[in-house]
C-alpha cells in the first residue's frame, strides 16, 4: 500500500473516530428528574449517592447514570438504588437485547445504534424499573437521552396525578423508549444517505467498479446490523407489551401506546428491508456489468486469436511460394512477377482463411 493511500485511511478512520466521539450538550450524563410528592418537579445533576433523599420523597422518578463498565460500574448503581446487582450481570450478558423480570423488579436491554456513514456501532441501554423509580446505565457513547432530559421536568408535570406509580412508571418509560427509537432511526437515513450516493456512482460508466463493490459490501453490512439492532427492540416492545410483568402497566390506553411503539419499530424494519432488496438488485447490476465486461474482453482476446491464425494462414502460402522461387526453377521468372505473386498468394489465402473461420463461427461479436 503506497503512502498517500495509508494517508487517506488513516484520515478516514480519524474523521468516523470524530464522528462517533461523545458529543458534549452541556448535560450532565448522570442526574435524576423526580416529581415530588408535594406536587412540584425537580432536576438534580451530579452523583448517585446525592439523590437518594430525593428519591424517597418522590412520588416517582427517572434516574440517568453514564458509567465507564457497564457490568461493574452498572451493578453498584443499582444496588445503591436498590436493586439486585445480578441484574445488570444478566442484562450485559445478553447480545443486544434482554427482558429480565423480577416481579418487583423489571430489567430491559436495548440497543442505542449510532450510524455514521457506513459504519455502525451498536451500543447497550439498560433500563432498570421498579416500584415508583426508573432507571436508565449506559457507556457514554449512548447521548441519546439528552433531548428527553432538557424537558423532562415539563414532560412529567403533564403526567395525571391521579394515576397509579405504576402507570406514571409506565408513561416514562414509553417516552424512553420512543427517544431511543427515534435516534436509531436516525441510523437508517445515513445509511439510506449513503445508499444514494452509491445508485449515482453505479450508473455512471466510468466508476471504478472495485470500489461500487466494497461500498456495497459494506452497506449490506451495516443494514444487517442495522436490522439486528430494530429486531432486538421490537422483542423487547412484545416482552412489555404481552409479557404480564408487574412494573408494567395494565391500563389498555398506555399498553396502546406500547403498541405504537412496536407498530413503528415494524414500519423502520419495513424501510430497512426495502433497501435491502434494493441492494441486492444493485449487487445483481453490478454483477451483470462485470459480466458483460468479462464478455467483451473474452471477445477481443478471441478476435485477436482469429486475427493471428489469418495472418498465419496468410504467410503460409507466399511463404511456401517464396520458398519455391528461391530455386532454380524460377529462374526465369522475372523478379517483379515472383513479387506480384507472393502479395496476391498472401492476400488470397488471408482471405480464404478469414471466411473460413467467421464461415466455422470462430470470429466472435465484439461491441
Amino acid at each position: 500500500m503506497s503512502k498517500e493511500n495509508e494517508s487517506l485511511g488513516a484520515k478516514r478512520e480519524a474523521k468516523i473516530e470524530a464522528a462517533l466521539k461523545p458529543v458534549n450538550n452541556n448535560v450532565s450524563p448522570t442526574f435524576c428528574v423526580a416529581m415530588l410528592k408535594n406536587g412540584s418537579t425537580i432536576k438534580l445533576e451530579g452523583k448517585i449517592e446525592e439523590f437518594l433523599q430525593t428519591i424517597k420523597e418522590a412520588d416517582f422518578a427517572w434516574i440517568n447514570a453514564q458509567v465507564n463498565d457497564l457490568k461493574e460500574d452498572g451493578s453498584r448503581v443499582a444496588s445503591l438504588l436498590g436493586f439486585k446487582p445480578a441484574i445488570v450481570d444478566e442484562l450485559v450478558s445478553q447480545r443486544f437485547s434482554g427482558y429480565d423480570d423480577h416481579t418487583t423488579e423489571l430489567g430491559l436491554l436495548l440497543p442505542a445504534v449510532r450510524v455514521y456513514k457506513l459504519e455502525v456501532e451498536i451500543n447497550k441501554l439498560i433500563i432498570l424499573i421498579k416500584s415508583n423509580i426508573i432507571v436508565t446505565i449506559h457507556g457514554e457513547h449512548v447521548t441519546r437521552l439528552v433531548k428527553f432530559a432538557r424537558y423532562a421536568v415539563t414532560s412529567f408535570k403533564k403526567i395525571p396525578k391521579n394515576l397509579d406509580d405504576i402507570d406514571k412508571i409506565s408513561l416514562v418509560l414509553i417516552r424512553i423508549l420512543d427517544e431511543n427509537n427515534e435516534r436509531n432511526f436516525d441510523g437508517i437515513r445515513s445509511i439510506q444517505e449513503q445508499g444514494e450516493e452509491i445508485s449515482k456512482y453505479l450508473i455512471q460508466p466510468s466508476s471504478p467498479r472495485q470500489e461500487l463493490g466494497s461500498d456495497i459490501y459494506k452497506m449490506k453490512h451495516a443494514l444487517i446490523s442495522y436490522l439486528e439492532a430494530l429486531w432486538a427492540s421490537l422483542d423487547v416492545v412484545h416482552y412489555l407489551r404481552y409479557g404480564d410483568a408487574e412494573m408494567v402497566t395494565d391500563d389498555p390506553i398506555i399498553l396502546q401506546k406500547i403498541g405504537m411503539l412496536s407498530t413503528d419499530l415494524t414500519r423502520q424494519i419495513s424501510i430497512s428491508e426495502q433497501m435491502s432488496t434494493v441492494l441486492a438488485s444493485g449487487l445483481e447490476v453490478l454483477q451483470s456489468i462485470y459480466n458483460n465486461q468479462l464478455t467483451m474482453l473474452n471477445n477481443r482476446m478471441s478476435l485477436i486469436a482469429v486475427w493471428m491464425g489469418v495472418l498465419g494462414a496468410a504467410f503460409i502460402v507466399p511463404n511456401t511460394i517464396a520458398t519455391i522461387f528461391g530455386t532454380p526453377i524460377a529462374e526465369h521468372i522475372e523478379w517483379y512477377y515472383q513479387l506480384a505473386i507472393i502479395a496476391l498468394s498472401a492476400l488470397l489465402s488471408g482471405f480464404f482463411a478469414y471466411w473460413l473461420f467467421k464461415k466455422k463461427g470462430f470470429v466472435p461479436k465484439v461491441e
